[in-house]
């Protein structure tokens, strides 16, 4: 018999070097010391899960890691956490990706090598007819490269009665296409940051950009740092702000919040409840180096809201 999970998250998984302390690159032939240097996954989907599954929430993971170190340690991660890996796939092609992070306590450098990522396809999910869970989480969208293949299988999994969820990430080819309100049309909950949100709906103000999103009618979840998110779900707008924490690194802190958010979605709480959840994880984040590194259990969490109530009126 088939086990159903609360959710099946689809996408990347690497592994960050988190470098801190490196004021200048060093020249050829030279040496240079760092302040310290730590290991951790990385990838947005799978900072979703370790998140997501240390709350409590019953987790599998759909993606591709190496058959070296890298991809065994990532695995590793997942398992402490008691994420399902049954669907992750061990690749010859490829050793597992790997992200560089300068100075993440200030403005961030990457050097980055996507490896097995890059194998993953969104028509994969078509792999796993049926579905193991009640929800499935999305990542690498690509705009009109993969568009297609996207609303092909968000419309699979709306018509198995399964909800989903999706971050759209940055585009870094600078495209930011317009077919992306068609793909929200299917989407439960369709993350984005202030920025993104700014370059999709080419306003100038996010307020103007929120009034657009409201207006095409459409369920969006804008994170906006530490001024806390806003979402726009069934046509009416709320926001939750943030919580004030000192920033180590903001590496994941996004994923973070999604698995929050996603947290009080799966579990019947109302919106402006899961932005309450959402933004504390994302607190929880940004105080620790590496995108998972702050990621707790749910009575920790809730002893952290508790300690540090937002007002109330900002999270109706």
């Amino acid at each position: 018999m088939l086990k159903t999970f609360d959710a099946l998250v689809i996408g990347d998984a690497n592994v960050d070097l988190v470098i801190v302390g490196c004021n200048t690159l060093p020249l050829p032939g030279q040496e240079i010391f760092v302040q310290d240097m730590s290991l951790h996954v990385g990838g947005g989907a799978a900072l979703f899960s370790l998140t997501l599954a240390k709350l409590g929430k019953s987790v599998a993971f759909k993606g591709i890691v190496g058959q070296d170190y890298y991809g065994q340690y990532v695995l590793d991660q997942f398992h402490l956490a008691g994420i399902d890996t049954g669907y992750t796939k061990r690749s010859d092609q490829n050793t597992t990706g790997i992200s560089i992070a300068i100075n993440p306590e200030r403005d961030r450098s990457f050097i980055s090598y996507a490896g097995t990522n890059a194998e993953l396809h969104v028509d994969h999910v078509a792999d796993l007819e049926p579905i193991p869970a009640r929800h499935v989480h999305l990542t690498g969208y690509r705009g009109s490269s993969n568009h297609e293949a996207f609303m092909r299988i968000v419309r699979q999994l709306r018509a198995s009665g399964i909800t989903v969820s999706l971050d759209v990430g940055w585009d870094d080819t600078g495209e930011w296409y317009p077919g992306v309100f068609e793909l929200m049309d299917g989407i439960n909950v369709f993350f984005m940051n202030e920025t993104e949100a700014l370059h999709y709906t080419g306003c100038a103000a996010i307020d103007e950009s929120i009034g657009q999103l409201k207006e095409r009618q459409k369920n969006v979840v804008v994170k906006r740092g530490s001024q806390g998110a806003t979402a726009i779900i069934g046509g009416k707008v709320s926001h939750c702000a943030g919580y004030a924490v000192e920033v180590v690194d903001t590496t994941g802190a996004g994923d973070s919040f999604n698995a929050g958010f996603m947290y009080g979605y799966l579990s019947g709480m109302s919106v402006g409840e899961c932005l309450v959840y959402g933004n504390a994880c994302g607190a929880q984040s940004v105080q620790n180096y590496g995108g998972s590194t702050g990621a707790v259990d749910l009575t920790a969490l809730m002893l952290f809201i508790e300690s540090h109530r937002v007002d109330e009126e900002s999270a109706k």
